[in-house]
């Protein structure tokens, strides 16, 4: 088992490791979406949950994003990718000709089930290499024979990377990884520390990596990569310089960041030169009572209201959406 008192952290990219993209490029966003079993978010893992019901809803929210010209990523898990039904609604998805399938590792429900099952095992990084390779070969053949296509973006469940992950994926033909979620750090559960990763791709160890889009706001944002580990330790510490207005960590979803929020930090990025945004949410999220998020249907209309706010500020900031294809061609010319 991985030493856990040696969490893997992941380095800051080197400035010529960080992508360049086009001029005629601009700015972009990346739509990606955890496409995954359902499960209580509040009670321990368990492999038995693997129902797949909110997939019913999955076409609407495809042509919902579609008529945004919003392509969709999905990284999808093992309970998705041998589920029959669930696959037909993605094959749909795929027919728009701009969508893709990727790969997305939970490694509580993705067999060989060979773990001791300790808390920091839900992170794949922290399995033992073999485990971690044996798991990902049986999701990357499963899609594979679901789709026809091996997938080529992978992300790891819980965004739990580790020191062999980027090497296996190579071995394995995968193109780009989307795993780190910038200036998050899951060291106290047993995962990474992305605390020193910023917006902005990079290429590591043979891949492209696109991390989840982070923003700080507030008057410190300035000092937020340095500050906000520290607020942590602190008795309400966040909460307070939230409040303030002094610092908050925002990410571009629309699960539990407020939109007004989620709209600055869209404001920040594009002023700050981030030419690719990487948005995400979880596709049991598009039925209400499976997350957190979205509990019940007024969750629900929220949840699409923030995205109709977002599409039009990103329209007003000539943000436009990018498909996989697009991000991988564009990020070979540099």
């Amino acid at each position: 088992m991985a030493d856990r008192a040696q969490p893997y952290r992941e380095p800051p990219p080197a400035a010529d490791a960080l992508v360049r993209w086009p001029d005629r490029w601009g700015t972009r966003f990346l739509l990606t979406v955890d496409v995954e079993e359902e499960f209580d978010w509040g009670a321990p893992l368990d492999r038995a949950q693997r129902s797949t019901t909110a997939m019913r809803a999955f076409p609407d929210a495809h042509r919902r994003f579609a008529d945004q010209g919003a392509p969709l990523t999905c990284l999808v898990d093992h309970p998705i990718a041998t589920d029959p039904a669930s696959v037909e609604v993605l094959r749909e998805v795929l027919a728009d000709g701009r969508s893709a399938i990727g790969a997305q590792l939970h490694a509580w429900v993705n067999p060989p089930f060979e773990e001791e099952r300790r808390a920091g095992d839900s992170f794949p990084g922290a399995l033992p290499e073999t485990l971690e390779a044996a798991k990902l070969d049986r999701l990357t053949d499963a899609i594979a024979g679901a789709f026809g296509t091996p997938p080529r973006i992978y992300r790891a469940g819980r965004y739990g990377i580790g020191p062999n992950t980027r090497r296996l994926l190579r071995e394995r033909g995968y193109l780009a990884d989307s795993s780190v979620r910038a200036h998050y750090s899951y060291v106290g559960e047993g995962g990474p520390d992305f605390g020193a990763v910023g917006n902005h791709a990079y290429r590591v160890d043979g891949l492209l990596e696109l991390p989840l889009t982070t923003v700080f706001t507030g008057r410190a944002r300035a000092a937020g990569a340095r500050l906000f580990g520290p607020l942590g330790m602190l008795p309400r510490g966040r909460g307070v310089a939230a409040r303030s207005g002094l610092l908050s960590r925002v990410a571009l979803t629309p699960e539990g960041m407020p939109l007004a929020d989620a709209l600055r930090a869209v404001d920040i990025a594009v002023g700050d030169g981030v030419r690719l945004l990487v948005f995400s949410f979880h596709s049991p999220s598009l039925a209400p009572g499976h997350t957190p998020y979205v509990r019940d249907a007024e969750d629900l209309r929220r949840f699409w209201a923030w995205w109709t706010a977002m599409f039009a500020r990103l329209e007003r900031l000539g943000v436009r959406a990018a498909s996989l294809d697009e991000v991988l061609a564009a990020a070979d010319q540099v």
